[in-house]
């Protein structure tokens, strides 16, 4: 199983996708780390992406996620994937493959945003996101997960919002 853990800057995606690699003993990658140089410098600029800019971003997710997937391995990655389109493309490869969105009281993302050491996303800008953000909606296979509480809580909220039990192992099929 490929897991994509879904959300706006600061909502968590990163800290909660490695404690449930951890917890489902796989890999796990940040979406960020496929960025070309490009958006990292428009980002870093205050530049918000376009859909020309994410595209190739989120091939280079989805090539990656295929990877894992052929190589029967379990994986997570952190991915943004504000938008339906984009969700449906990281879904749409991997066989398998399921996505959670990690949903943060604005506000606390903001704080989050504005505590990161080192990151290239600038709290400015935030509210590009949220123009751009489409939040998962019936009929798509996505659960809304509260990013709310420690780590550690929202972490157990995914798994049970998945069915997942600890060590990778689905639960029974009736």
């Amino acid at each position: 199983m490929i897991l994509v853990v879904a959300g706006v800057a600061g909502s968590g995606k990163t800290t909660i996708g490695r404690l449930l690699a951890a917890r489902l003993h796989c890999e796990f990658a940040d979406g960020d780390a496929f960025h070309p140089q490009a958006n990292i410098e428009k980002m870093e600029a205050g530049i918000a992406l376009t859909d020309d800019d994410r595209w190739p971003w989120l091939r280079a997710i989805v090539a990656w996620m295929d990877a894992r997937a052929a190589a029967g391995e379990s994986a997570v990655v952190a991915c943004s994937a504000l938008r339906r389109a984009y969700r449906d493309v990281l879904l749409s490869g991997s066989a398998g493959a399921r996505m959670v969105f990690l949903v943060v009281p604005h506000g606390d993302d903001e704080v989050r945003v504005a505590h990161r050491a080192g990151h290239f996303f600038p709290q400015a800008l935030l509210q590009s996101q949220f123009a751009a953000l489409e939040l998962p909606q019936p009929p798509e296979p996505v659960p809304l997960v509260p990013a709310v509480g420690t780590p550690e809580q929202t972490a157990d909220r995914v798994m049970e919002a998945l069915g997942l039990q600890p060590g990778g192992a689905d639960p029974p099929r009736a």
